[in-house]
C-alpha cells in the first residue's frame, strides 16, 4: 500500500503529446512493477491525482540535496511545466527494492534531516483520502469507525496504550518502504516523496512496521532503532496508521491483515 493519493490506474501509457513534452516521444513505454508508473527511456512518467501536490513535490525534489542518497529528480516539460495533462515525470533511477530494512530506516534519517526546515505544505489541509484519515486516527485526532474484521478490533485495543509524546512535526516521507532502490555500490535511491506533516521518528517507525508486517524483517529490527526518541509510542502510532489504512482500504485482503497481526504481536512487546 502507499500513502499517496490514489489516481485511477491508466489502461494505456502516457499519450504522445505528454511523452513529447517530456522529451521522450519515441521511447518505448514500459509499465513498471510499482505502477501506475511508465518508464520511457531515461524518464519515468506517472499520473497525478492532485496537481498542486505534484508541483510541490517536483519543486522540493528539484532543490533537495541529501548526502549519500540518489533522488529521482523531476523533469520539466519543454515549456517549463512540472505537470502536463495530469502527468508528471522524473529521471529513471537504476535499482530495485530489497529487504535491506535497516538501510531504509537510515535513508529515512538522512532524508528527514535534509527536509527538517521545509514549510508545511498548505495542500495537506485539503487531504481527505483514506491515508489522511488513517494518519489522524493513529494520532488520536479523529475516531473513525473501523470494522472489527478488518482490524478495527486490534486498533481499539492498541489505541488505549497511546501516551502523549513530545516530538516536532516536519515534512516527512510517509511511505519509504518499497520506495527505496538499491543498485550495487551506488547510494540508495528514493523514487518519490509522499509528504506528511509528522515527526521523523514516526516516518522511520512506519518503515519498521511495514518491514515487520510484509517485508519478512526479523523482530530485532524494532529493537535496533530503539534509541530514537519516543520509540515505543511512535511505533504504536505507525502500527495504528497501517491498521487504519487496512480497515479503510477497499483493496485490503487477508494476507495484508495477517502481516499486520504479526506486527501487532511484536510491537506489543515494547508497550
Amino acid at each position: 500500500m502507499t500513502t499517496a493519493p490514489v489516481a485511477e490506474r491508466p489502461t494505456a501509457p502516457p499519450p504522445d503529446h505528454v511523452r513529447s513534452a517530456f522529451g521522450v516521444r519515441d521511447a518505448e513505454a514500459t509499465l513498471l512493477d510499482r505502477g501506475p508508473v511508465w518508464r520511457c527511456g531515461d524518464a519515468v512518467i506517472k499520473p497525478v491525482a492532485n496537481n498542486t501536490r505534484a508541483v510541490w513535490v517536483a519543486r522540493t525534489l528539484d532543490a533537495l540535496d541529501v548526502d549519500s542518497l540518489r533522488l529521482a529528480r523531476p523533469l520539466r516539460s519543454s515549456d517549463g511545466r512540472w505537470v502536463v495533462s495530469g502527468w508528471t515525470a522524473s529521471r529513471y533511477l537504476e535499482g530495485r527494492a530489497e529487504p535491506r530494512h535497516d538501510e531504509v530506516v537510515a535513508v529515512a534519517q538522512r532524508l528527514h534531516a535534509a527536509s527538517a526546515d521545509l514549510s508545511r505544505p498548505a495542500f495537506l489541509d485539503d487531504r481527505f483520502d483514506i491515508y489522511a484519515t488513517a494518519e489522524a486516527a493513529a494520532w488520536g485526532e479523529i475516531d473513525p469507525e473501523l470494522p472489527d474484521r478488518q482490524g478495527g478490533d486490534a486498533f481499539g485495543q492498541l489505541a488505549a496504550a497511546r501516551r502523549p509524546v513530545d516530538l516536532r512535526p516536519q515534512v516527512v516521507h510517509g511511505d519509504l518502504f518499497g520506495n527505496v532502490l538499491f543498485a550495487g555500490a551506488a547510494p540508495p535511491g528514493v523514487v518519490d516523496l509522499i509528504p506528511c506533516w509528522r515527526p521523523p521518528e514516526w516516518a522511520a517507525a512506519v518503515v519498521v512496521v511495514d518491514a515487520l508486517a510484509w517485508g519478512g524483517a526479523d523482530a530485532g529490527l524494532m529493537h535496533r532503532w530503539s534509541s530514537l526518541p519516543e520509540w515505543p509510542q511512535v511505533l504504536l502510532r505507525a502500527l495504528l496508521f497501517r491498521i487504519a489504512v487496512h480497515a479503510l482500504h477497499p483493496w485490503a485482503g487477508e494476507q495484508s491483515l495477517a502481516g499486520l497481526r504479526r506486527a501487532v504481536s511484536l510491537v506489543r512487546e515494547l508497550l
